[in-house]
């Protein structure tokens, strides 16, 4: 048996016993997980070490190697974000519909785990403990393939994963790490369908497109993040700078920070003035002919521009004449995760929510917020830029999917 089927085949065989387990077990492995990252902590960085090495000496970008780094800080945050997976509702078992049909059958709409979940993802660390606890508490084996990045953090943290499923009785088969990161291992994963249930990817648009094309395993789509702030003709300019500043340089190489800035011809004049002497220079802007009339563009934006995730400092900009033209370029360019109207007219507020398409459309707010632990889930398998079968940060009980139970006494149809 290959090396990737074995794997497949181990998670499946993991499956029942994972399926049934009570929350209170569940809790006890992760509980025992959380523990074993804090007391661990310094094992951990010394593998990421490794990592950082390897992408520096790769030319990796300095906002990529941030996604990468591991420090106490964040492995605190891994932990935490473990225990409050434990702090939520267990939603396996849910009733979520039914009831008693004419002919006397009694029917019962319940919630249960989809089964093996396969995870391809990039350079994110904490990718791995998210999804293993998510898909753990949901009650799924999980098959995770991280990029070769990140391969020695991945392994010393799914090694320690694993050794406390152990500790706890549990079967170790319930997390698996692909540590071949080969393209034809990676290509291979995705036709194990006689093993995995559902496949998600996360990560930007080359990798999911990769999935979404070669993938006979059902796909849900998720985290490219080609995001918006449209700053309205009314809006509060100093909000709309401080909402721009946020959301491009607390963290731009995550898929909720914008890439793009649409400006109302109106304001554009102090919008721009205000951004520069806010940035000095550390954000590099793409616009189009009239965006250079009031602020130095690095080049004239094209259609390309426009639809890059950027991942970086730097971003694209538009001046369009109100909030119709910038609802249709959010439509024709965005990848549907988050975007952001900066406004005080109530009328455009509502135009720009009901008519933009995508996960999460924010008034006056930073598309940062886009985050299963912001939204109260705990940590998130991911955002989901799809209609099916999740849409926007996926939690627990977009781990799971549900069956009909049937109870008669001896009905029979005619």
């Amino acid at each position: 048996m290959e090396y990737i089927e074995q794997l497949g085949a181990n998670a499946k065989a993991a499956e029942p016993e994972v399926s049934v387990m009570g929350t209170n077990e569940k809790n006890k492995a992760l509980s025992a997980i959380s523990a074993a990252l804090r007391s661990h902590a310094g094992e951990l960085i010394s593998a990421n070490r490794l990592d950082i090495e390897a992408a520096r000496n790769n030319g990796m970008s300095e906002a990529m190697i941030d996604r990468l780094t591991l420090t106490e800080a964040r492995i605190s945050g891994m932990s935490e974000g473990v225990d409050k997976v434990i702090s939520l509702p267990d939603p396996v078992g849910g009733v979520i519909g039914g009831g008693d049909l004419p002919n006397g059958l009694h029917v019962v709409k319940k919630r249960v785990p989809i089964g093996t979940i396969g995870i391809i993802f990039e350079s994110r660390p904490n990718v791995t403990v998210d999804a293993a606890a998510l898909c753990f508490k949901a009650g799924n084996t999980v098959v995770l393939r991280g990029g070769s990045d990140a391969i020695n953090s991945n392994k010393a943290l799914v090694g320690l994963m694993r050794e406390a499923l152990t500790s706890c009785g549990c079967n170790p088969d319930a997390v698996q790490l692909v540590e071949d990161t080969s393209r034809a291992v990676a290509n291979a994963m995705m036709k194990l369908n006689k093993y995995i249930d559902l496949l998600i990817p996360r990560g930007g648009g080359g990798l999911i497109r990769s999935v979404i094309e070669n993938s006979t395993i059902p796909v849900i789509q998720t985290g490219e993040g080609n995001c918006h702030v449209y700053v309205d003709e009314s809006a509060d300019i100093d909000m709309a700078v401080e909402i721009i500043n946020n959301a491009k340089t607390q963290r731009p190489s995550v898929c909720n920070a914008i890439e793009n800035i649409l400006v109302h011809e109106k304001v554009a004049p102090e919008l721009f003035r205000k951004l520069s002497e806010k940035w000095q220079g550390k954000v590099a802007i793409r616009g189009d002919e009239e965006t250079a009339k009031f602020v130095e563009v690095e080049k004239i934006a094209d259609d390309e521009d426009y639809a890059k995730e950027f991942l970086d400092y730097r971003l694209a900009s538009k001046i369009v004449k109100d909030v119709n033209e910038a609802i249709e370029h959010i439509n024709r360019f965005g990848t549907k995760h988050s975007e952001c109207i900066v406004t005080e007219s109530l009328r455009n507020a509502e135009l720009f929510q009901q008519r933009v398409d995508a996960a999460a459309v924010y008034v006056n707010a930073s598309t940062r917020f886009t985050d299963g632990f912001e939204f109260g889930l705990g940590a998130e398998i991911g955002i989901s830029t799809q209609k099916l079968h999740a849409r926007g940060p996926m939690g627990l009980e977009a781990l799971t999917t549900y069956k009909y139970l049937i109870n008669g006494n001896g009905q029979i149809r005619g």
